[in-house]
Order: C-alpha cells, then structure tokens, then sequence
C-alpha cells in the first residue's frame, strides 16, 4: 500500500508477535471452545478495526494468506502468492460464524477481483477462507443471498476457499490504527473504502 512503513530493523523478524504466535510459524486454528475465521479484504490495516469491536471475538491478527511458499515477509508476500488478510479468533458462544461474515461482506467490494479500492493487485484480492464445511457452507449460503438481495450492479465475484495457510504480519502491523493513528487515518480516509461503502450500505455498514 502506497505510503505505508517498509522493513523496520531486521531484528523485528526474529522477535515473536505480542500476540504470542511467531513470526513465521502459520496459526494454527481452533482450541477447545474457541473458533478461527480467516478473511482477505485488501489492506490489512483497514479490516482489523471493525472485527476487533465486535463482542465475542478475542483477537483479530493481521498477516498473509493463502500463499505457495513459507515465510513471507511485507517485503516478498506479493512474490509468493499471498493474500493481506485477517485471522480472527472468537467466542462462538457470543458471536457466530456468520455475524462475521456479515461484517465481512460489510467491509469490501465484493465485485471487484483485481483488488480492493485504491490498493491494487492480486495481493490485495478479497476472499473467504473456509475452516471447515460448516463454515463454507455458511459462507456460500450468506453470498447467494448477498447476490439475491440486489445491492450490486455487478456480479459478486468474491470466492469461498479452504483456508490453506496463514502467518502472522511484522508486528508494526499489528494493531496499526492504534500504533499510528494519523497515519492510518490519512491512508484510509484517501483509499476510497469509506465512499463505496456508505454509498452500498449507508447506516448499515456496521
């Protein structure tokens, strides 16, 4: 994304993530009564923000998925195939599964298959990666209606896919709408995100 920090010290690519997951080990999902939703909706920063509100979802980490190698890094993730995304970790008890893909869908433009808003590319491609069949079930029930309800003018192009991978991003990008607000906030208000989305949505976007 244009504007946004490159490599900090290579020493940050050693240190484990404050939030307890290595660097370049992929997250493993689901411990007992706890549930992962893995989602890619262009910018990392942008998508973290509005899961990370919601009742019932723990922790919302942002990182690369979806990749043909090991080990991506901001540097090289494009090159090996992957996908920004986000890793949700949630309270099924509290919310579900299709709340959040719900909020999902909420949050992109699910026409669009070259990217998402200003930042443009494979890397930057939206998609829903399923854990297990309940979850593509859900997800493939929540996009036919989506299609149904008539809110776009053009196809609905985003795929549901098994989760194959996913790593954890650097931590200076972990929580970055926190780390660096004003920053953050000259690149999100400049993306085109907010636009489109009030504009298919309205009050409804949260």
């Amino acid at each position: 994304m244009e504007g946004r920090p490159m490599k900090i010290v290579n020493i940050l690519l050693t240190l484990p993530l404050v939030t307890g997951f290595s660097l370049f080990s992929p997250i493993k999902a689901e411990t007992s009564g706890i549930e992962t939703a893995t989602f890619a909706g262009g910018c990392f920063w942008c998508m973290t923000p509005p899961f990370e509100k919601l009742d019932g979802v723990l922790k919302v980490v942002a990182g690369y998925a979806d990749g043909r190698e090991s080990a991506p890094t901001y540097e090289d993730y494009a090159e090996k195939g992957f996908t920004e995304a986000v890793q949700i970790t949630y309270d099924p008890a509290k919310i579900t599964y299709s709340d959040l893909v719900d909020v999902f869908w909420k949050q992109i433009n699910p026409t669009d298959p070259e990217g998402q808003f200003v930042d443009r590319g494979p890397q930057y491609r939206a998609a829903v990666y399923y854990h297990n069949k309940v979850q593509r079930k859900l997800a493939e029930r929540s996009k036919l209606e989506l299609e149904k309800s008539g809110r776009y003018d053009k196809p609905i192009v985003t795929p549901i896919l098994p989760f194959k991978n996913f790593y954890a991003a650097e931590n200076y990008h972990q929580d970055y709408y926190k780390k660096d607000p004003m920053r953050y906030n000259s690149y999100h208000s400049n993306s085109g995100r907010d636009e489109y989305l009030n504009a298919i949505w309205g009050a409804k976007k949260h």
